[in-house]
């Protein structure tokens, strides 16, 4: 008996060992979207979180959304610092480390949600890529958003409506186009745009389709221009992690990590287009105009893009030409 006894208790304490050498890596994951809302950039990042702790591998990722963590520009910094670990974000937030993200918020260079796709197997996102990984970071998921123009007073459909208007921007590429077509720039991430509506800060607003649903932008504007065909907006807002986060993972836990984001990103892309239908459906029920542009009146953006955004961009980043020549030969 006090054999066993012992046998057992040895067992007992190898286990305890075992358990302490395989202890769960807990990463932070961050981003500014509402949490539990369904807005399809949480979700994607919860989709993760639960596939790994299915996997059961000693993996747990734990998500602050809603900014609750990290403030919405400050999270590339953060990855960096280890602060936080993983995040979805809006690449062009980071364009102040990396200017070269600002060629994933342009205006007109992703028309759709079928061309966003074929931009991802592009030599265009092989440089992106190639940037982000020297930058210190992953990609876990792609994501591509379409967006959206919204007028608290009138539509916005072609440049000569903004002349004058103060306009909320969600990066510095489609603030150079705002300011071309007579605008002034309000510059504030999308989790303000509501109150800088409300408090007459900002008269009309670009950002994504999910935002525009999940910030209950349909409050506080009276005509919506909606993506289409010919959408002018469209945002990079992958699923990023850090390369020392990374590091600290063995390789069945980077392995149930891959297939959790692969498995989000399918989801994501099979949801893109939905967001389009809910932000249509979600304005119209609220009794919000809702417009489209023609090709004409696209075209008629992208000439003031091409002199004020692609210009700028061209002449600022080393690479900027190429990157836009890369993104526009994609057909």
């Amino acid at each position: 008996m006090k054999f066993a006894f012992k046998s057992v208790a040895l067992a007992v304490l190898g286990a305890g060992l075992v358990a302490a050498a395989h202890a769960d890596v807990v990463l932070r994951a961050s981003h500014q979207f509402p949490g539990g809302k369904g807005d399809v950039r949480d979700e994607m990042v919860q989709m993760i979180a639960r596939d790994v702790a299915a996997a059961n591998v000693g993996l747990t990722i734990q998500v602050f959304p809603g900014s609750s963590l990290v403030k919405p520009k400050e999270q590339w910094k953060a990855m960096l610092t280890g602060q936080i670990d993983m995040t979805s974000l809006p690449l062009d937030y980071a364009s102040g480390f990396h200017p070269e993200f600002g060629a994933t918020l342009m205006p007109g260079l992703v028309k759709n949600h079928a061309h966003a796709r074929r931009i991802n197997d592009s030599a265009f996102m092989t440089d992106i890529h190639s940037v982000i990984n020297k930058g210190g970071i992953d990609v876990l998921a792609n994501a591509w958003l379409a967006g959206a123009f919204g007028g608290k007073d009138k539509c916005i459909i072609e440049p000569k409506d903004v002349e004058g208007m103060k306009v909320r921007s969600a990066g510095a590429t489609f603030a150079q186009m705002w300011a071309g077509a007579g605008a002034s720039i309000v510059s504030i991430p999308s989790s303000e745009v509501y109150n800088a509506l409300q408090q007459g800060v900002a008269q009309g607003t670009d950002t994504s389709a999910g935002s525009f649903v999940s910030f209950r932008l349909y409050e506080q504007l009276t005509c919506l221009t909606a993506p289409g065909d010919e959408a002018l907006w469209f945002m990079y807002e992958p699923v990023l992690v850090s390369q020392r986060a990374m590091a600290k993972l063995n390789d069945a836990q980077k392995k149930a990590l891959l297939a959790a984001s692969a498995k989000a990103e399918a989801y994501f892309e099979s949801e893109s287009k939905k967001l389009d239908e809910k932000l249509v459906d979600s304005f119209t029920k609220a009794g919000v105009k809702v417009a489209y542009m023609t090709a004409a009146q696209a075209d008629a953006w992208r000439a003031v893009a091409a002199k004020t955004s692609y210009k700028n961009f061209a002449e600022k980043v080393p690479t900027g030409q190429a990157l836009i020549d890369k993104a526009l030969a994609v057909k």
